[in-house]
């Protein structure tokens, strides 16, 4: 049975092979990809971790710098962009 700090959701089992026989070790799940919010796209420049690791990043290397960095992909601010200098 294992400990209960490995039962939750965020580890993830993993067989590994021992002189006798294989045992189970737990590991942390790899977090998934950034997504824009608009279109659903993979975010360019967002680095893939868990949030204890991104947190120790500068704040530059979290996030592209430009307007809705990190939020929306390049695509859909340039249509937003567009859309606000038509209806201005």
């Amino acid at each position: 049975m294992p400990a209960p700090r490995y039962k939750s959701g965020s580890m993830k089992k993993t067989c590994v092979r021992v002189t006798k026989g294989n045992t189970a070790h737990y590991r942390r799940k790899k977090q998934g990809t950034a997504k824009c919010a608009a279109c659903g796209a993979v975010l360019n420049g967002v680095p893939k971790g868990r949030i204890a690791e991104i947190s120790k990043l500068a704040k530059t290397e979290k996030r592209p710098e430009r307007v809705y960095g990190g939020h929306l992909c390049a695509a859909c601010v340039k249509k937003i962009m567009v859309e606000k200098a038509r209806n201005f």
